[in-house]
């Protein structure tokens, strides 16, 4: 009989990382991802990813480079974090390395691909 610790299998109500900080990390994943995987990837809708992309388009954490049907992503990765005075003098770089870093230690999930493009444009 085994006591491992179950997954909690319910949705969580709260998250510690934002969707503008989840999409940011799928981007930093595959810089040509398509809105549609990521949302699904995530969980929120693909009018919602556009919304949160043109937020971190704006704010200047990312461009984009339109390539026949698609786009390429492009970030900023020197831009700190935005507002808490705990985190403004952070790049986002330490967050994306933090995560792309771990999938690389783990290696990307069985039948998917996994590519990280950084370089700030």
């Amino acid at each position: 009989m085994s006591h491992a610790p179950q997954p909690d299998l319910e949705t969580p109500a709260w998250t510690f990382l934002t969707h503008h900080a989840r999409v940011l990390l799928e981007i930093a994943r595959d810089p040509e991802v398509r809105l549609r995987q990521i949302a699904g990837g995530i969980g929120i809708t693909e009018r919602r990813v556009q919304t949160i992309v043109n937020d971190l388009h704006e704010a200047g954490y990312l461009s984009r480079e339109r390539i026949g049907r698609h786009n390429r992503y492009h970030l900023n990765l020197d831009r700190p974090f935005r507002h808490h005075p705990a985190e403004a003098s952070m790049p986002v770089r330490c967050l994306i390395d933090a995560f792309t870093d771990r999938d690389r230690t783990a290696g990307p999930p069985p039948g998917t691909g996994s590519r990280t493009e950084t370089e700030p444009r």
